[in-house]
């Protein structure tokens, strides 16, 4: 765990550091839980719609309590009702839970690739501080989105990865979903939080670099 308030490290790596984080935090979780709704749109289920969660408005995607957390630890979550019941197919629940975290995915590709292109091309558009500020408020939203892939992607619930592997192997579903077992999802949810961080970003970045590093030689 660091050893002082994410939120004041940030200010003083630098303000635009800060921005760039809080920015990307908080358009990611949009957009992944837009992703899950338009899938289970598509699948028959129109709760998304009804809920009014089919909105940019980060305030009905992030509850109160994940403000909380994302103050605290810098990372959190966000939601999008959905009814199983609703969909048409077997495998609609995975497909809807994979959109989220393919929507991460893609993002992180998009940013990465327009990283190495302002690099290479936005030198002298307006002055060297704006330059370096892009270019990082690129690369963060592109690690902030490889972590948020891989994390989503983990079969621990209640993360997307956990009813994904449910909708194919039911039993794993019922496990999971049992009132007993809720106590032990809370606390595995919160240690991958608070201790899964400094082995997450780590490997986030590193994984930026390479995706960088490739558009660099594609390009």
């Amino acid at each position: 765990m660091p050893n002082s308030w994410w939120m004041a490290e940030a200010w003083n790596n630098s303000p635009a550091y800060l921005v760039s984080w809080v920015v990307w935090v908080v358009v990611s979780i949009v957009i992944h839980e837009l992703a899950h709704g338009w899938v289970a749109i598509r699948c028959g289920d129109d709760v998304p719609l009804h809920s009014g969660h089919m909105t940019i408005n980060p305030f009905v995607h992030i509850p109160p309590m994940a403000w909380i957390i994302f103050l605290l630890l810098g990372f959190t979550w966000g939601l999008m009702p959905t009814n199983p019941a609703n969909y048409r197919r077997r495998y609609d629940e995975a497909l809807m839970a994979f959109a989220g975290p393919l929507s991460n995915l893609i993002q992180a590709v998009v940013l990465s690739l327009a990283c190495v292109l302002y690099e290479k091309h936005g030198v002298g558009l307006i002055n060297d501080e704006f330059y370096r500020n892009m270019v990082n408020f690129l690369f963060i939203g592109t690690v902030i989105n490889i972590v948020g892939f891989g994390f989503n992607m983990l079969p621990v619930p209640p993360l997307d990865g956990s009813r994904i592997l449910g909708n194919f192997v039911p039993a794993f579903d019922r496990l999971w979903r049992k009132e007993s077992a809720q106590g032990v999802v809370l606390v595995v949810g919160l240690g991958l939080m608070f201790v899964g961080g400094r082995f997450v970003w780590p490997i986030g970045r590193a994984v930026a670099d390479s995706l960088v590093t490739f558009w660099e030689r594609m390009v």
